[in-house]
């Protein structure tokens, strides 16, 4: 019986480590999450002030990809 309940022991103390080693590595993960939500936040803000920027209609006569080419060409 000692040897079971060494077993036994020896399983449980495993699995503690192991639900240890998930918390820590949970926290890190949450954290992440927490940083790359403050990088989405601040590049929707700046987004929002491009486009507070950019003039009404801008971008939006046609452009002909002839002026885009090298002068090489």
């Amino acid at each position: 019986m000692d040897d079971a309940r060494q077993q036994i022991i020896e399983r449980l103390e495993s699995l503690e480590i192991k639900a240890s080693f998930t918390e820590d590595l949970l926290d890190q993960l949450n954290m992440t999450i927490y940083r790359q939500q403050e990088l989405i936040d601040r590049l929707a803000q700046e987004v929002i002030q491009l486009r507070r920027q950019v003039p009404e209609g801008g971008g939006a006569a046609p452009r002909n990809l002839r002026d885009e080419l090298p002068p090489h060409y």
